[in-house]
């Protein structure tokens, strides 16, 4: 066992928003709270998922809440993770985003998806087969008007002609770009493209898309000199004993798997063949890391390691944790792990 995290170890915060049983107001200003200790305490960034119609996320409107994080933060990068360029016009969606990076002073990191569940674009009237054209085309029309001057395309989906590009992104050419995926092929086409990518699963399955992700930017003549981002989600609850850490993450755990659930069970879809169903399941599949300062440390490093991943993505605020309890994983992980990184 290594008895250090590797070098350039970068640590973010991924948040759901998902229902926690307060009023919602009450919820967004725990969360901006959240934020505002974990600009403090160092943290790299904050990425919010887009979710609709579902408990699951509170903050359909990922960049509407980020504005807010960046009038409570100084140093935090903020972000969707991702945004579900489906259901927006990609004009609309490149406005947005030149706005939130405008207003956060160059803070903004993009993460671009079409979603994991059909039914949330059905409410919107965009059909499942659909979705990766549309996706397709927007993601390729915002890339093209981060760079600026007048817009034309013409696709199946979208038409734009001569559109005048009157806003810009505060950084040049444009924000860095992230995709979420579980998939080797998606992270080749990351690392091709310059992106950076978030993972979910074991260790030893993000593995083999860190290494596809390497193994296509190696071949890349055109990859710069920062290292991108090769992250590794995972939901951390830490305490003074591991019986706190369970007792503390066991009904979290099980109010955010009802949450996750709900758009499956209301529309009788089976979920996920890989979702955990108790928090036993979640620790032993790595989706959760339950325990003290030093278990919690040990175990982060050795799937940090076997993931090949230089990111670690930690979802601290879940289900019904209180706001203190995710408080003070946040400061456990930066005096415990962050500010031994060397």
């Amino acid at each position: 066992m290594k008895n250090a995290f590797p070098r350039g170890l970068t640590f973010g915060i991924f948040d759901h928003l998902d229902e926690d049983g307060c009023e919602i107001a009450r919820q967004y200003a725990d969360r901006l709270s959240l934020a505002e200790a974990c600009d403090h305490l160092g943290f790299y960034a904050y990425h919010l998922a887009e979710h609709h119609c579902t408990p699951h996320g509170r903050g359909p409107s990922p960049n509407l809440f980020l504005a807010s994080v960046v009038q409570r933060t100084r140093h935090l990068r903020v972000g969707p993770l991702v945004m579900l360029l489906a259901l927006y016009h990609p004009l609309r969606a490149f406005e947005e985003i030149c706005m939130l990076d405008q207003l956060s002073g160059g803070r903004v990191e993009l993460g671009i998806g079409r979603g994991s569940l059909p039914v949330e674009l059905g409410y919107f009237g965009i059909a499942a087969e659909a979705a990766p054209g549309h996706y397709a085309e927007a993601s390729e029309i915002l890339i093209k008007a981060m760079k600026g001057d007048t817009l034309s395309y013409r696709g199946r989906h979208f038409e734009l002609n001569d559109v005048p590009l009157t806003l810009r992104s505060h950084q040049r050419p444009h924000p860095p770009t992230w995709i979420a995926t579980n998939r080797p092929e998606s992270a080749s086409w990351a690392a091709a493209s310059g992106a950076n990518i978030a993972c979910l699963g074991p260790a030893s399955s993000v593995r083999r898309i860190t290494d596809a992700f390497r193994a296509c930017r190696e071949r890349s003549a055109d990859a710069d000199e920062r290292g991108p981002f090769l992250g590794m989600l995972r939901m951390v609850v830490i305490a003074r004993s591991e019986t706190e850490a369970y007792a503390l993450a066991a009904p979290a755990y099980e109010r955010w798997l009802k949450s996750f659930r709900f758009l499956y069970d209301l529309n009788a879809l089976q979920t996920p063949p890989n979702l955990p169903l108790s928090l036993d399941a979640a620790i032993e599949s790595e989706l959760c890391v339950i325990g003290t300062a030093s278990s919690a440390r040990q175990a982060l490093l050795d799937q940090l390691e076997e993931a090949g991943a230089n990111y670690l993505l930690c979802q601290l605020a879940f289900g019904n944790l209180s706001l203190d309890a995710s408080l003070y994983t946040a400061r456990t992980i930066q005096s415990e792990i962050m500010a031994r990184v060397t």
